[in-house]
């Protein structure tokens, strides 16, 4: 599965429509578009932590969640209302403090339903910290 989005595409449509994700403290960054995968990073920060100094489940959440977003949007082109419809979230072991780096894959791409797995690792040691698959739901074009 080819993708129709180049990576420079993917970081100016995310930066144009979601700076919240892609601005420029965000810490999230897209760093590879390959065939059927997206590989993301974040560069967890102080507003990444709950009490205990560990990345927070919802930053986890955010990062899988957007992954698949973007997946799904490299390979089908910038459709801004596609729509995650469900999730499914494993939080496997403490996740180490630094990068972050999430493949996201896509298992099914049809023309109104995608299914994306997410696992998410520490940068240095690869070990993988989070497991999601989503489900997102693709506007008629």
């Amino acid at each position: 599965m080819q993708p129709v989005m180049t990576l420079d595409e993917l970081q100016t449509f995310l930066r144009d429509e979601f700076p919240q994700v892609m601005g420029p403290e965000s810490g999230f960054s897209v760093d590879q578009v390959g065939n059927g995968f997206i590989t993301m990073k974040l560069i967890a920060a102080d507003r990444h932590l709950r009490p205990g100094g560990t990345v927070s489940g919802p930053t986890l959440f955010t990062l899988a969640d957007v992954s698949a977003y973007v997946a799904i949007l490299a390979h089908i082109g910038p459709v801004a209302l596609a729509v995650t419809t469900n999730m499914s979230i494993n939080f496997l072991i403490k996740p180490p403090l630094g990068t972050l780096v999430a493949q996201a894959t896509i298992l099914k791409l049809g023309k109104r339903l995608a299914v994306v797995e997410v696992a998410i690792a520490g940068e240095h040691d690869g070990t993988t910290v989070c497991h999601a698959v989503a489900t997102y739901s693709i506007p008629p074009r």
